[in-house]
């Protein structure tokens, strides 16, 4: 994405009402950071998935709307929380993020005086208790700032993204992602996604072959550890981006396995 240049269709004289949208399960140890880092939007709305930890409960104390829905998948929950929100300009954040001060003033700021429909945000990822400045792991531009009537998630069921044809603009400040997670939870968690991703490329006609199998992992390497530098990050960086490229293999390896219906 590349930064819209002098696009404005708002009145600059009347700052826009925000509301904060965040999909739940089981987040209670999180969420507590996450809603104090978002507290100076004007609503926010926490969708639960029937926590069993207390999440609901805490996000209420914490001065937040909540609603129970059935998980209907990341694309489609997120979307759900968007139309749900009592405002049209909607930030969309994930329980284990966390509103950097620079990136809440520059949020102000845009809101302030909008001159564009959509905007990302760096997300800077914190990994093996580093946080990540190179490779995948930043800027890791994320689209989470919109006015929901130009924009709107996808229905993917695992790395949903925001959908728009208005011009995206970058702002400053990071969002920082601090999942907290062990190694062995994270390793799971990415053997569900390659698994959905899998499922959802077959669904959609995509087939692979033994090239990609193989030159997917090879080259995603070569361009984040490289190119992105992602060497500077040390061990942390070299264990994120190998477990990128052992996910491009096993989302391809998965696809020929439901090609060859086993």
């Amino acid at each position: 994405m590349q930064p819209a240049a002098n696009y404005k269709v708002f009145d600059p004289l009347s700052s826009q009402p925000l509301s904060v949208v965040i999909v739940t399960k089981n987040a209670a140890t999180q969420l507590a950071a996450c809603l104090d880092s978002a507290s100076f939007a004007d609503e926010m709305l926490v969708i639960d998935s029937g926590s069993s930890d207390g999440t609901a409960e805490l996000a209420g104390q914490r001065g937040a709307r909540v609603m129970q829905k059935e998980w209907l998948g990341f694309g489609r929950q997120k979307q759900f929380a968007v139309e749900a929100a009592r405002h049209d300009w909607v930030l969309c954040l994930d329980a284990d993020e966390r509103v950097s001060e620079p990136l809440r003033a520059s949020i102000l700021a845009a809101l302030a005086m909008p001159a564009a429909r959509a905007y990302a945000m760096a997300r800077c990822n914190r990994f093996m208790g580093r946080w990540l400045r190179h490779g995948e792991g930043y800027p890791d531009w994320s689209l989470r700032l919109f006015d929901r009537r130009h924009a709107r998630w996808s229905d993917d069921p695992v790395h949903e993204k925001v959908l728009t044809e208005a011009p995206v603009t970058r702002i400053g400040g990071d969002l920082l992602h601090d999942s907290a997670e062990t190694l062995e939870s994270y390793l799971n968690k990415q053997n569900r996604y390659t698994s959905l991703q899998a499922e959802a490329l077959f669904k959609a006609g995509t087939r692979a072959g033994v090239a990609q199998l193989l030159l997917s992992p090879l080259l995603r390497f070569a361009k984040f550890y490289f190119l992105r530098l992602g060497f500077l990050d040390g061990t942390a960086g070299l264990v994120h981006i190998a477990i990128g490229c052992c996910n491009s293999f096993h989302k391809y390896a998965k696809l020929m396995a439901l090609q060859r219906g086993s």
